[in-house]
């Protein structure tokens, strides 16, 4: 009988010399498996037939069934019939007792899984799935649902549902998806960590899902709308896609009233409120990562606790003129001029501040647009080698860059927008006159169509979309188009100089970085106070050249 000093003994690790005694111990136990030494039962095992023998204080230790089979009527007998394990699965699974691990491979895992499951052999399992869950494209996912319902193995369903949300992209695309019951979709859903650019990427598969059986479905669509983060879409994307659907009308209508109105917001009732976050630790938090200069920029972070920026990295580049996009961890320098005017696409890796080229445009650009729309990205207009661009090309990963249907009118030193599933260009130069002129882009129709002049001419001004309004603001003056009417009305003019001004909507605001402040004489950055119709200035910025601004999760700089 064990004493109370010996079981402190044996849970004292952390020793050299105890760890060496441990060595020399499961050394001598192995050998004498190899050996057949001191063999105290023998298995009788069927196909084919095979006689294993074993130690029965090391298969007790290792697994419950064990210890309870021995302890039963028939565990003193010296031969023991196991009849619904192969042989050479169950010896595979006898020597995992003895050394923790055993001959896996994508053939017999399914054998594996359930025979260590038989076993209670908790560790086996988790090698096991493990196992599956590193070669599953060998396996294929199907397998991995197969396997979990017939085993219903709670390791490989956790696995499956952590693999689910790493790559909800690719899972929402497949068949298998369609076929997802309501709890299982749920428990996607409702992770912090599902792997999304954006909400509308978990919008778009529950439509899918939804439409392949709408009648059976209909019921359930609410509880799957719950589980997203909807004050993170604007509202005229809440009153057009969320509000029809059926059952989801008090969803949008509680979404709305909290976009609506900040004061009354403790007292509406939703299951989420924050953005999708990578880690519990920071919420969800996102902040504004600023690009500042050209050849060689500067990344500036904004410290939301402290009010003030710092300095993230600096980017060699050597060359000017090209445009910037955010995709995913990465930020994507899209053309450029340095004599020559470029179509080279270069990716620059915002966590591990890394380069990679990506395929190159079509068609040389330089004081383009750039943006994002349903995971492709659209160059657009500017000015190539020796002439005005009105031609659009889009990159997806499965097509590379192609061309789409050009802008109505060619224009440089524009901006553009997503906003509602469409692409809106607007302003910049026409050859060498400024203009005033808007466009949208349709993918589905591939078309341009012509919408209302903005009130003033803008080159190069910073936009943004905002609460289903898409907000210009240049140093010139400042305007919002809506939609809805096409039309645009003009709110407050900032009140900056000479200088870059970038926009962007973070945290239910409007804000602006850049433009020097006519009362501070340095650049700023200010929030549009929409109740008070009028722009609040925040720190100064430490840059006089801000060129972009991206939306960003905290946890991504969390490296910094």
């Amino acid at each position: 009988m064990a004493t109370s000093s010996s079981q402190t003994l044996a849970l004292q690790r952390n020793s050299s010399e105890q760890n060496r005694f441990m060595e020399k111990l499961m050394t001598k136990i192995c050998s004498f498996y190899d050996e057949q030494s001191l063999i105290d039962v023998t298995f009788k095992v069927s196909n084919p037939t095979a006689l294993v023998p074993a130690h029965r204080l090391i298969l007790a230790a290792a697994s419950p069934y064990f210890e309870n089979l021995f302890n039963g009527n028939q565990g003193t007998n010296p031969v023991i019939e196991i009849n619904d394990i192969d042989s050479d699965i169950f010896e595979h699974l006898i020597t995992f007792c003895y050394t923790g691990q055993a001959l896996i491979t994508v053939n017999n895992l399914a054998s594996m899984l359930n025979a260590a499951m038989v076993l209670q052999l908790d560790d086996a399992i988790s090698s096991i799935v493990d196992y599956l869950m590193a070669h599953i494209d060998e396996y294929t996912l199907r397998g991995a649902y197969t396997l979990e319902r017939e085993t219903q193995c709670e390791h490989l369903k956790q696995n499956i549902i952590e693999y689910e949300t790493k790559n909800f992209m690719e899972i929402s695309r497949s068949d298998e998806f369609l076929n997802f019951d309501v709890e299982k979709l749920q428990r996607i859903l409702v992770s912090d960590n599902l792997n999304i650019t954006r909400e509308e990427d978990a919008f778009d598969a529950i439509k899918r899902w939804y439409n392949y059986d709408v009648p059976a479905r209909q019921e359930q669509l609410p509880l799957l709308i719950a589980c997203l983060r909807l004050t993170q879409f604007n509202m005229d994307f809440l009153m057009t896609h969320i509000q029809p659907l059926p059952g989801c009308e008090l969803l949008a209508f509680k979404a709305l009233s909290w976009i609506r109105e900040p004061l009354a917001r403790p007292h509406i009732n939703m299951q989420f409120t924050e953005p999708r976050g990578i880690s519990a630790s920071n919420c969800g938090e996102k902040t504004i990562l600023a690009l500042c200069s050209e050849r060689n920029p500067k990344l500036l972070q904004y410290n939301k606790t402290e009010d003030k920026w710092q300095e993230y990295a600096s980017i060699k580049i050597g060359y000017d003129r090209y445009r910037t996009i955010l995709k995913d961890d990465n930020l994507l320098f899209i053309g450029g001029y340095n004599g020559a005017t470029y179509n080279i696409v270069r990716c620059w890796n915002i966590r591990n501040k890394t380069w990679q080229n990506l395929p190159a445009m079509i068609e040389a650009r330089r004081e383009h647009c750039v943006v994002e729309l349903d995971d492709k990205i659209y160059a657009i207009g500017g000015f190539g080698s020796n002439n005005y661009l009105s031609s659009v090309e889009r990159y997806s990963t499965s097509d590379g860059w192609k061309f789409v249907n050009s802008l109505i009118d060619t224009r440089f030193c524009s901006r553009a927008v997503t906003l509602n599933a469409k692409i809106y260009a607007m302003g910049g130069y026409k050859k060498n006159n400024p203009i005033k002129s808007v466009e949208y882009y349709n993918p589905d129709l591939d078309t341009w169509t012509s919408c209302a002049d903005m009130k003033i001419c803008h080159s190069s001004p910073g936009v943004a979309a905002h609460n289903g309004l898409i907000y210009v603001v240049s140093r010139c003056g400042a305007e919002r188009y809506d939609p809805q009417q096409d039309t645009w009305s003009q709110i407050c003019s900032l009140e900056v100089g000479d200088g870059y001004i970038s926009c962007v909507s973070l945290d239910n605001k409007l804000w602006t970085i850049g433009g020097k402040s006519k009362s501070a004489g340095s650049s700023c950055v200010s929030v549009f106070d929409e109740e008070n119709f009028c722009w609040v200035e925040k720190c100064s910025f430490p840059e006089s050249d801000v060129r972009s601004c991206f939306v960003v999760p905290e946890s991504l700089l969390s490296s910094m």
